[in-house]
């Protein structure tokens, strides 16, 4: 028969999310039954408080504890409902805790994969070779910096005693050609020898003051 008509289609496998949402239908049912029987009850309560004792107050009496009966089966079932529920959602929540880890251990895979891939691609031989060449050319520069900041110092055969002579000897120098200036207005190395691009030699300071006269 099936060849010839085909098997019925299957109906898909239910999840607990779906058996949750049935369970809280039938536990909202309950709950409208519950508050019915309620309100039922508080009728009959009332109508009592205002009877005296005999037959009528009797039967209502037996009516309610039915009803009162009858509330608390279907108190009973709903918290029996209510339990399956929550084992339910116990078990949904674990199996979603068990997606998400299974979601992270997936992601971790790849990502493995691609750190491998792309760690394979490095060669640190290459890299150790870099930094050796890097570290002999900072050490090229350093000793270039070295040699560019050198001072330079007076050679250690001069004797600063001889230079201190001849120091003072260029003093004296400078204060008598200072004297002989005041005195006659020429120094000492001109009065011997006059400049080739001089006509006459220079005049004396008394031959100017005559003829300033």
């Amino acid at each position: 028969m099936n060849r010839l008509f085909g098997s019925a289609p299957k109906a898909p496998k239910p999840t607990l999310n779906a058996a949750i949402s049935n369970i809280d239908g039938r536990i909202s049912s309950f709950d409208v039954k519950i508050a019915s029987l309620n309100a039922e009850l508080g009728g009959y309560q009332s109508k009592m408080a205002k009877m005296r004792e005999g037959p009528g107050k009797s039967a209502l009496k037996a009516k309610a504890l039915k009803v009162l009966q009858r509330r608390k089966q279907y108190e009973s079932q709903r918290d029996q409902l209510q339990s399956q529920v929550w084992n339910m959602e116990q078990a949904q929540t674990m199996q979603d805790n068990l997606a998400g880890v299974m979601t992270t251990v997936d992601a971790m895979k790849t990502t493995q994969k691609e750190l491998k891939k792309q760690y394979g691609k490095v060669d640190l031989d290459k890299i150790e070779r870099m930094q050796d060449e890097m570290a002999d050319l900072l050490d090229v520069g350093n000793e270039i910096n070295e040699t560019l900041s050198r001072g330079y110092e007076v050679p250690d055969d001069v004797d600063e005693a001889e230079l201190d002579a001849e120091l003072e000897l260029l003093g004296a120098e400078m204060e008598m050609e200072g004297a002989g200036m005041e005195a006659g207005g020429v120094p000492d190395f001109m009065r011997d020898e006059v400049p080739e691009f001089i006509d006459e030699p220079p005049e004396t300071a008394a031959k100017v003051q005559e003829a300033a006269r």
